[in-house]
């Protein structure tokens, strides 16, 4: 949004949200096929490696966006930690650079290892200040005036 707003201090990004609680493991990471014995990329992999291929200064970002579970979220400790390689089951290792970012939005993080919880930085929004109002007032601020001439703004306190 601000590099948009042609602040040049901010780079460009580029992201890809996935909900790893909607699909199965092998349609997250990816899977050997038993009739054919060929390897197919789960999105998860898919997409790290697309953005790791991708060469250019702009930052890259995998949001997943669901609970967190401890099936899927143990396969990225060594994402998390200094490695920086995401490990898949047909021995492959994709290397992330340093411009790929992995955010988790979750509500909690109860099914997360201590492992996982200490490799990750984390932002807490408590539903106070984060409310509807803050949210309809940024999409109110984000009209165009030549659409909608007589808008006015107001808070409600």
């Amino acid at each position: 949004m601000l590099h948009k707003e042609g602040n040049a201090k901010y780079p460009e990004v580029v992201s890809t949200q996935l909900n790893p609680k909607s699909i199965s493991m092998a349609e997250l990471y990816g899977d050997i096929s038993v009739m054919t014995q060929e390897w197919t990329d789960g999105l998860a992999a898919q997409k790290l490696r697309t953005y790791a291929e991708m060469e250019g200064d702009f930052n890259r970002w995998v949001i997943f966006d669901g609970p967190v579970d401890a099936l899927w979220i143990e396969n990225m400790n060594t994402v998390l930690d200094d490695n920086m390689t995401l490990c898949l089951s047909n021995g492959e290792r994709i290397k992330l650079k340093p411009e790929m970012k992995l955010i988790f939005e979750c509500e909690e993080l109860s099914q997360a290892s201590p492992a996982t919880v200490s490799r990750c930085g984390m932002v807490y929004s408590s539903p106070d200040t984060c409310n509807w109002r803050l949210i309809v007032k940024r999409w109110l601020l984000s009209l165009d005036r030549k659409d909608y001439p007589d808008l006015v703004i107001f808070t409600l306190e």
